[in-house]
């Protein structure tokens, strides 16, 4: 096992959030708690943290939150029962063998996680390629990154970011399309805000449909419409032809294709493209001539190119732009695409994709197939094509798929089309999940669950955006019985291979996560991105590492000398169009819903939610609407509101937004089954697939959105521990067409928010059973109910202070109840405020999370006339991580209008 440090000790590791991949130092305490600081001499952030990674020691032995021991069922129907590991691993191995023999071994599927280590993924890929014989791996970075891997293929030439970080510093133009980075990657806005800072005349150009937080910086802020980036990329390509802002001797020595491209150009004209994209063509025109005419344009892309139909398109249409004015390989300039979780270009590296083989090699050649057989020492590996995510899905509804091991990813949350998708998980006669975090939405469908080791508590390696190669380091011991999961798979592994193909046993025989390293280091030899001569040793002596590596020394960027990895040397020009997203609006589903990420969540917030400050920003689910949109369908700000369309539908509470354009609705990704109730904001996602990456477009739903008429209401708030008091209202939220039960702060302790409605008021024996289940042990009760009426009013006492409270039919005292048990001063009179004889107002949102400031106090700063610099030096927001300095910012510009 690893050796965990000494307490009071501090390692060098690196976050598990994003793929900006910051490092971070560790500090076990003698209590077992763990300090976490950013690690000053790591080129990734230079000691810079965000919200979530300055929380991260938070996370660790939140009690209930984590899976402690291995669990079996018999049945379908009957409860997982605890188990050693041996049996575990041993009925892992059997229904794996059971499987082959009698369905073959491309009915066995793999999913996994761009939050696992490259060791890990290089050991299940190991395994299902070259003892299971399948294709049939795949990842949910096929959810996020495929189309850039498929941009940057189509070309450059092979999936190599061809920029790094530095590149901030020497830019003269930054085109931002498609990325928040204020909210996706803050460590990242950070620095671009300083870079700003040193050279004013920077010029910032932000595409999105949302006026964003990171839009706040652009110079020139174009709200494309979704789905029609490939428009506006062509139509500032033509400006660029037109005006002679083309690099001409870059594109005959360097490229091909040209001519055809330039051709199909002639019809995006700007004008001509302002109808598809929903841009102004003066707009279009100033973005060309500032991308062109700067010394140096970096442009920084993810999901909102990615995650459509036509995504490696949009990928390929981009990096157009910087083909045809030279802005490549040199300081400034490149195409960068941002990473969205912290080793999904390790998994890109390693084969962890069923469409990749180790080191970037292709599953579709003969010869890449043969060239990895030999360094593994098996006689082939399979030819048939493996499945993507959504077709591994689909075939296993179809009932092809018969067993599917999933590691360490949340497909009942995170996949498009949640209908299909448990239908498929109910269907496969074997589920294994191995799974750290016990709030999983798939641990449901689990008939096998194996215990996994998370963030601090594994040995191995990650690859962030700009190809830099950093150790992970183990800092605690994993509770209970949970093991790395590398360990797990070779366990399996071995077991397996003695059932059916004894000399394959040694391929898993491995001491420790640095051989796991070396072996797959060796598969990139001689490969664009080689990095066989690096090692955990090097890794330690030289610090993280960018690849390829030529021993000495990383590569900060590429393709420098003009000379690109195809068949040719030189980069290409793809002749293509524009195609409109899979979803269409019409007048049954007139919007377009777009969904993202929160500033102070992550995915599933299975770790986020376990940091009281992280939820008091954004406590609750929300779908976003411009005000126009909002009274064109009858809505008023914190109504409920019926998100619909031919896959599902979804209850929330509006909120008003001036940042979005018309026409198009905003619902943050976070919250699933577990919290919002029926199938979660996937269920009206589209599983639609960019034919080339295989993406989903997540990115756009049409949709129709109406009041929903649920007069009845109820809420809670309670002091405790959200993940295990949350199980206990399951049964009694199915019965509620709106049931929101969240993880919330309550005076910077955990606590638990539950938001009920429905069209009249339930039963009184349901009531009853709520005002009972959630009552703290030893509570004194204050109440004034009206039981005919569906009215309870109940406020839980201890020595005079709250621990929570139930308003059911009337909500009135919400506000000042909430307040009052969120550390506020308590009501003049607490009978008065029960029985509706008095109010109170409810406390200001946090805005800095760091140092827990309220919009109230920040708005009357800037009232007294600070700016945010002085907001920081009086009130010290933003002084912490900083990515609350984008909304300061606004906050201060609403006093100037």
């Amino acid at each position: 096992m690893n050796a965990i440090s000494e307490p009071g000790s501090a390692i060098a590791s690196v976050c598990c959030y994003c793929g900006t991949g910051c490092g971070v130092l560790l500090s076990p305490q003698p209590d077992g708690s763990l300090g976490v600081a950013g690690d000053p001499q790591h080129p990734a952030n230079f000691g810079r943290l965000c919200s979530k990674g300055r929380t991260l020691g938070q996370t660790v032995g939140v009690a209930g939150s984590r899976l402690l021991a291995p669990q079996l069922r018999s049945g379908k129907d009957d409860m997982r029962q605890p188990v050693s590991w041996d049996s575990a691993l041993d009925a892992v191995s059997h229904q794996l063998a059971a499987t082959i023999a009698e369905h073959g071994p491309d009915a066995v599927g793999f999913y996994l996680s761009g939050q696992l280590l490259t060791e890990d993924y290089y050991l299940f890929n190991k395994l299902a390629r070259g003892l299971v014989g399948t294709n049939n791996i795949d990842t949910n970075s096929r959810l996020c990154m495929s189309s850039a891997v498929s941009g940057y293929k189509r070309t450059l030439g092979a999936d190599a970011p061809p920029s790094c970080y530095e590149d901030f510093d020497h830019a003269g133009c930054v085109f931002i399309a498609g990325a928040n980075m204020a909210v996706a990657h803050p460590v990242l806005f950070r620095r671009l805000e300083a870079a700003r800072a040193a050279n004013p005349a920077m010029k910032i150009i932000v595409a999105d449909p949302r006026r964003t937080d990171t839009a706040s910086l652009a110079d020139l802020y174009l709200p494309v419409l979704p789905g029609s980036d490939v428009a506006l990329f062509h139509a500032m390509l033509n400006v660029m032809i037109w005006e002679d802002l083309i690099d001409r001797d870059y594109i005959a020595q360097h490229t091909e294709g040209f001519a055809a491209l330039r051709a199909r150009l002639r019809e995006y004209t700007p004008r001509a493209a302002s109808q598809l994209c929903g841009v102004h063509e003066d707009d279009i025109v100033t973005a060309a001539r500032w991308f062109a005419a700067s010394p140096a344009t970096l442009s920084c892309y993810t999901m909102g190119l990615n995650q459509y139909s036509n995504g490696s398109d949009k990928n390929a249409a981009l990096i157009h732009l910087h083909l045809a004015t030279g802005h490549i390989g040199r300081p400034g300039c490149g195409p960068f695409s941002l990473t969205g979780q912290p080793n999904a270009m390790g998994g890109r590296e390693v084969g962890g994709l069923a469409t990749v083989l180790p080191g970037h090699r292709d599953p579709a050649d003969a010869a890449h197939r043969a060239e990895v057989a030999a360094l593994w020492g098996v006689p082939a590996l399979p030819a048939s094509p493996g499945l993507p995510a959504v077709a591994l899905f689909e075939a296993a509804a179809a009932g092809r798929i018969k067993l599917l091991w999933i590691a360490c990813t949340d497909p009942a949350f995170s996949l498009p089309d949640q209908t299909l998708v448990r239908e498929a998980l109910q269907k496969v006669d074997c589920v294994i999940v191995q799974e750290a975090f016990a709030s999983s939405h798939t641990l449901p469908f689990a008939d096998i669950v194996l215990p996994a080791a998370t963030w601090p508590e594994k040995d191995g390696s990650m690859t962030n955006s700009e190809r830099r190669i950093s150790r992970v380091r183990a800092a605690l011991p994993a509770p209970g019985q949970a093991r790395e999961d590398w360990r797990i798979v070779a366990a399996v592994a071995q077991r397996l291979a003695a059932a059916i193909a004894p000399e394959r046993a040694r391929l898993f025989a491995f001491a420790d996560a640095a051989a796991v390293f070396t072996e797959h280091a060796a598969t990139t030899a001689g490969r664009d991105l080689d990095y066989s001569r690096l090692d955990y040793a090097l890794l330690a002596q030289l610090g993280p590492q960018q690849w390829p590596f030529d021993g000495k020394l990383g590569r900060s960027r590429l393709y420098g000398d003009g000379v690109y990895p195809t068949p040719s040397g030189r980069a290409r020009f793809v002749d293509i169009g524009w195609q409109a997203p899979a979803d269409k609006v019409s007048a049954h589903f007139p919007l377009r819903l777009t969904t993202g990420r929160l500033r102070d969540h992550w995915h599933s917030m299975s770790r986020t939610a376990l940091v009281p400050a992280l939820n008091r920003h954004v406590a609750l689910p929300q779908l976003a609407m411009h005000p126009r949109d909002m009274a064109r369908h009858g809505l008023q700000a914190g109504q409920l509101a019926t998100l619909r369309n031919k896959r599902g539908s979804v209850v929330l509470p509006v909120v008003a937004d001036d940042g979005l354009r018309p026409g198009v609705v905003f619902a943050p990704m976070h919250w699933g089954s577990t919290t919002l109730g029926g199938l979660g904001i996937n269920a009206l996602t589209s599983r639609a697939v960019d034919p080339l990456s295989q993406q989903p477009e997540l990115k756009l739903a049409a949709v129709s959105v109406a009041p929903a008429w649920l007069p009845w209401r109820a809420t809670l708030q309670v002091a405790g521990d959200a993940a295990s008091l949350r199980p206990q209202l399951d049964a009694l939220r199915a019965g509620f067409p709106y049931a929101v039960a969240v993880a919330i702060s309550l005076a910077g302790q955990p606590g638990l928010q539950l938001e009920l409605a429905a069209a009249e008021a339930p039963p009184a024996a349901l009531l009853q059973q709520l005002a009972t289940l959630l009552q703290p042990p030893g509570a004194v009760l204050a109440a004034f109910d009206d039981p005919a009426r569906g009215v309870l009013r109940r406020v839980w006492l201890a020595a005079n202070l709250p621990l929570g409270y139930l308003l059911a039919g009337d909500t009135a005292a919400a506000p000042a109840l909430g307040a009052w048990l969120d550390g506020g001063q308590p009501p003049a009179s607490l009978a008065a405020l029960l029985q509706g004889r008095a109010g109170g107002a409810a406390l200001a949102r946090v805005v800095c999370s760091c140092e827990g400031i309220r919009e109230d106090a920040i708005v009357a700063g800037v009232a007294r006339g600070l700016d945010v610099a002085g907001l920081q030096r009086e009130l010290r927001c933003g002084t912490g991580c900083g990515s609350c300095v984008p909304e300061l910012k606004q906050l201060c510009q609403r006093a100037v209008v």
